[in-house]
């Protein structure tokens, strides 16, 4: 099949009608691309004979030989990485917080190392095609604050895990070790979804992993897709999907905008937001792309891959209304409920959490972005899901703190965390998703669990929380560890227990002391 230069591998089939590319180990149910990014590995491929690679991370080119993944052999090649760096400061994660932080910690005189997963600086927000960088002010702003011969950059280095030392905090890489003084915390958030029936099917992908397809790629998830779930950012998806030459007949938004209304205070303190949302309804009105609120993705519905959904209104408390579905064809579905913070490192570190107004554990911090855990700091979405602003504001103000210099005179920090919390209240998770979850309905994708096995963890087998539903049941045993079902069994066990969702339940899938996946090969050489 034909490749054009910076495309993944995964973009590259889906562009030559490729939608699947695996079966699951149980089921036998047809996988392809799901998260875009590396998080639910539902896409991993042969490559070339190596098994186990996520085909949204690896870059195609020409000769590459792509095969069914296989079921054994190892993940790769040990990258046997003999990296020892030591610095005053180590920022994980590149996206705006992550660059706006190195950026301060540079012009305060520290010796930084950005280490990033990533190949290209920018995060999935500024997420762009070898050679091409956006475009944007903010961007070559923050990029440009960073070309200092004190700074050390790793690339494709995902931190695997993170440890105190006597020296100092240890960040093992495949590129090697990074030994700091200090740690800032920026590793960004993937997409939340919650589960409904046919949501495994091939072209139900998330939002973020349309986004990326776009960004990265230049390739769209389907030629006609239908947008759903909650929150602001399925309005910049729709307009990317259009953009791409996609058809969006609606956008479907479970929340409320209305409720902006009650903080007016908090909406006009972002003018910004306004004029985006006025730009965006100017581009559905010009493609005729409807955009419903109080409406919910309740199934999807195919054989081998999705052909329609069933779109259902939704009463006050995010119940389906009787009477109020009605089902849109399709070849692609793009959902996400917000984000879900990465806090892997952190939490390895010990640091203290909170649950935040959108219902995600984040990490606790102080006005200098500090966490509970001395030496360690926190930035962007692992601090609280609120857009890039406020992740280059915290940045910025997390980079001087841990630098050791004076914060800055005027931050926009509490301003903006305003508005993000009147965004959450506003875009809130339908409190009646579990309900249309029938116990058919698969919830963990990896070891393939069902809603049915949850529920009978609680009801017949006595579990009380939900690590003792993951215990029993194995949902988040498998490749992504939760990364993709955590928030919704956290939920559906809290919902059969007769009680709200706790902090612990939300823990019980936020730890993972292995952070990314790493070999025998290069545990061994580390």
């Amino acid at each position: 099949m034909p490749v054009r230069g910076g495309q993944s591998v995964a973009a590259a089939l889906i562009a030559a009608g490729v939608g699947a590319w695996r079966a699951t180990r149980g089921g036998g149910r047809p996988r392809g691309v799901f998260c875009g990014i590396g998080a639910c590995f539902d896409c991993l491929i042969t490559v070339d004979g190596v098994p186990h690679q996520r085909a949204c991370l690896v870059p195609s080119r020409p000769g590459m030989v792509l095969a069914p993944d296989a079921a054994g052999g190892a993940m790769g090649a040990p990258s046997r990485g003999g990296v020892d760096v030591r610095v005053d400061v180590a920022v994980v994660g590149a996206g705006p917080a992550g660059l706006a932080a190195a950026g301060a910690a540079l012009a305060a005189g520290r010796t930084v190392a950005l280490v990033d997963a990533g190949s290209r600086p920018g995060g999935q927000f500024w997420r762009h095609p070898e050679g091409r960088p956006p475009a944007d002010r903010a961007y070559q702003e923050l990029v440009g604050a960073i070309d200092d011969g004190r700074l050390t950059r790793l690339v494709d280095a995902a931190v695997w895990f993170a440890e105190a030392g006597d020296d100092g905090f240890r960040l093992h890489t495949a590129k090697g070790v990074v030994t700091a003084a200090r740690v800032v915390i920026a590793t960004g958030a993937y997409d939340r979804v919650v589960p409904f029936p046919g949501w495994d099917l091939p072209g139900v992908v998330t939002a973020g992993g349309a986004q990326a397809l776009i960004k990265g790629s230049g390739v769209a998830v389907g030629r006609r897709v239908v947008v759903a779930g909650a929150g602001p950012f399925l309005l910049s998806v729709a307009a990317g999907l259009v953009k791409a030459g996609a058809d969006v007949p609606v956008v479907v938004e479970a929340g409320d905008p209305r409720r902006y209304a009650a903080r007016p205070g908090a909406l006009l303190a972002a003018p910004g937001k306004l004029i985006e949302a006025a730009r965006y309804a100017a581009t559905f009105a010009a493609r005729r792309v409807r955009y419903r609120t109080r409406h919910a993705v309740t199934a999807a519905h195919g054989t081998d891959a999705v052909e329609a959904v069933t779109i259902s209104a939704l009463d006050r408390d995010g119940n389906p209304v009787a009477g109020g579905e009605r089902r849109v064809a399709c070849d692609a579905v793009a959902v996400s409920y917000g984000f879900v913070p990465q806090l892997e490192l952190a939490l390895a570190l010990g640091c203290g959490t909170r649950v935040d107004v959108d219902g995600n554990l984040v990490l606790a911090v102080d006005d200098r972005q500090r966490t509970t855990v001395d030496g360690v700091y926190a930035a962007g979405e692992v601090t609280g899901v609120g857009g890039w602003a406020l992740a280059v504001a915290e940045g910025r103000l997390a980079g001087a703190s841990a630098a050791g210099a004076p914060a800055p005179a005027r931050t926009p920090v509490a301003r903006l965390r305003r508005f993000a919390a009147a965004m959450h209240r506003a875009h809130r998770v339908p409190g009646g998703w579990p309900r249309w979850v029938s116990d058919a309905t698969l919830v963990c994708r990896c070891e393939e669990v069902t809603a049915g096995a949850v529920r009978a963890a609680v009801t017949e087998l006595g579990a009380t929380d939900a690590r003792a539903v993951k215990l029993f049941a194995r949902p988040g045993m498998g490749w992504c560890q939760g990364r993709m079902c955590g928030y919704a069994t956290a939920c559906l066990t809290a919902v059969a227990c007769e009680r709200p969702t706790t902090m612990a339940d939300l823990a019980a899938f936020a730890h993972r002391p292995v952070a990314q996946p790493v070999t025998l090969g290069e545990l061994a050489g580390d």
